[in-house]
């Protein structure tokens, strides 16, 4: 059978593919854009809405709505991750590439605020089944008091910091 296809695309069984030189066409430049920051900023106060809804939950005894709940602000932080790396950090990284210390600074700030995210989503992860005991329960307002602080932290430093530098550079 490959011999047959081998034939019809003009290829003895024996010859070897043609050696096609991999063509790497130079990275494009990330773009700056004025409403990546607005909206990122938009993102922030959509996120801490949901995140207060679903700290309304357990005072209105909605311990049901909370994996559906915590998924979807987890998809939202997600999106926006998705965004502030590829859009946000890009430009950046770029931008700064030849001015090492800045450029290093922005990595440092890069790596500790994906390490803030990764704890925000183990957390929604691991409130993924049903909290029927109360052990569960104290468990979860817990460490939901404590990403919250977290959050609150990451996006104080990003819109108090980080964001500036990405108009003035």
């Amino acid at each position: 059978m490959f011999a047959a296809l081998r034939k019809l695309f003009g290829r003895s069984p024996t010859e070897p593919p043609a050696q096609r030189p991999l063509s790497r066409a130079a990275p494009r430049a990330p773009r700056f854009d004025e409403q990546l920051v607005p909206q990122l900023i938009h993102d922030h106060r959509e996120l801490v809405h949901v995140y207060e809804q679903i700290g309304l939950l357990p005072e209105r005894d909605r311990w049901d709505l909370l994996p559906t709940q915590l998924l979807a602000f987890k998809s939202q932080l997600e999106a926006h991750l998705l965004a502030e790396n590829v859009r946000f950090y890009n430009y950046v990284e770029y931008t700064l590439r030849d001015d090492e210390e800045n450029f290093n600074l922005i990595r440092d700030f890069r790596r500790e605020m994906n390490a803030i995210a990764r704890g925000v989503i183990d957390f929604v992860k691991k409130y993924q089944q049903p909290l029927v005991t109360q052990a569960e329960r104290g468990a979860f307002i817990a460490d939901y008091r404590q990403v919250g602080a977290l959050l609150v932290q990451r996006i104080e430093r990003e819109e108090g910091s980080l964001y500036p530098l990405y108009q003035n550079v």
